[in-house]
Formats: structure tokens, C-alpha cells, sequence
């Protein structure tokens, strides 16, 4: 497993990322991952771990609290990240369907067609429901409870902050992500080869019309 992992993890880097230094630039680039999570849940645990893991693994994470500074606006930063990334990973945990702001960030993720790796951190999938507090309007409410079910009917990993394995959590979190974004590289490579193909065809019959 470990092996397996590394492997991923040079190959992706060496056919995907630039190499650099783990030194957060000013200038952000466009990130690899969204992290959607609720923050007084996992900040400081789970999320702040995967965050740092996929950053050491040069990968370009998304996380609100290391991502952005006093002043920035929510949706003016947030949003763009999400319509950016490749891979999002939500996690879930017990408070996360009180939050307005995780529950858009899971539905734009999935409005935006990102491969979303669920995460069920101390909750299991059959407690998450939407609940209207009467903060939100009747299409927000429809809006949220699709993208939670759409989420809760993909493959995801769990884990139990007391009594898991944190080390192994983080290597099979990582390379989970290492071969989506792998998967999603060589689609996307086959859609330009077959775009580029497509278009030499056109022109080759445009030719022998004239």
C-alpha cells in the first residue's frame, strides 16, 4: 500500500504539477483540491492535516483558513476556487449540515461537475439531512438536500477521529485523490486527442470540397 502510494504520488507529480518549494506564494495558483468542511468540527484536525498532507505531496489544496486573509469576501474567493479545482473532498461530520456556507460549497462543487471524494468524519451518511432552519428559501433548501444526496451515494472513505489510524487515514485520503486527478489528467487527454482529431477531419473534408 505504502508503495503503491509514492508511486502514485512521483507520477502524478512528475506528469501533472510543477515541482516546488513548500513555501506558500502571494499570489495563489489555482488549486488541485477544495476542501469543504465544517470548521468547528475539523478545522484544527482533519482538515487542517489533509490541507498540510497534499501540500508536502505537492499538490495545490484549497483551504479557507490558509487560503485567505482578513478582508477577502467568502463568495469572491471561495466560489472561483471551486470552479477551478479538479477534485473537491467534502467533509462531512456532525455539525456540518448547520452550515450555510459547506452545504453551498457541496452543491456548487457538484453543479460544476467535480469529482467529489466524500469523507465521513465521525457521522455516517443516513445522519446528514438538510434541516431548515428558516434561514434559507425553499430552492436553497431543494438546492442543498440534492447535492448531500448526490454525495452521499459516492464512494467515500470514513473515519473515526478516536479511535482511527491518522497516519493511514492521511496516505489512503491522499492517494484516493492522487488517482482521481491521475484519471481526470488522461480524460482529459484523450478529449483534446479526440477534439484535435475531430477538427483535422473537418478541414481534411472542408479541402476536398474545394
Amino acid at each position: 500500500m505504502q508503495l503503491r502510494f509514492f508511486s502514485s504520488a512521483r507520477h502524478l507529480h512528475r506528469n501533472i504539477l510543477k515541482p516546488r518549494t513548500p513555501i506558500r506564494a502571494t499570489a495563489k495558483p489555482p488549486c488541485d483540491i477544495f476542501i469543504n468542511h465544517r470548521g468547528t468540527d475539523t478545522k484544527k484536525t482533519i482538515a487542517g492535516l489533509l490541507d498540510d498532507h497534499f501540500f508536502r505531496m505537492g499538490l495545490r489544496p484549497f483551504l479557507d483558513s490558509k487560503n485567505m486573509k482578513p478582508g477577502d469576501r467568502l463568495f469572491e474567493k471561495i466560489d472561483p476556487a471551486i470552479r477551478g479545482c479538479k477534485i473537491g473532498v467534502a467533509i462531512f461530520s456532525p455539525n456540518y449540515c448547520d452550515s450555510y456556507f459547506c452545504l453551498h460549497e457541496l452543491a456548487l462543487l457538484i453543479e460544476s461537475k467535480k469529482r467529489v471524494i466524500p469523507i465521513f468524519c465521525d457521522v455516517k451518511p443516513s445522519q446528514l439531512q438538510v434541516v431548515d432552519y428558516g434561514t434559507s428559501s425553499a430552492e436553497q433548501l431543494e438546492r442543498f438536500s440534492w447535492a448531500l444526496e448526490e454525495a452521499k451515494y459516492t464512494v467515500g472513505l470514513t473515519f473515526d477521529t478516536l479511535t482511527g489510524d491518522w497516519s493511514h487515514f492521511l496516505n489512503t485520503a491522499t492517494d484516493a485523490v492522487i488517482k482521481n486527478l491521475v484519471e481526470l489528467e488522461a480524460e482529459n487527454s484523450s478529449k483534446k486527442s479526440t477534439y484535435i482529431v475531430q477538427a483535422r477531419r473537418e478541414r481534411d473534408e472542408e479541402f476536398s470540397i474545394h
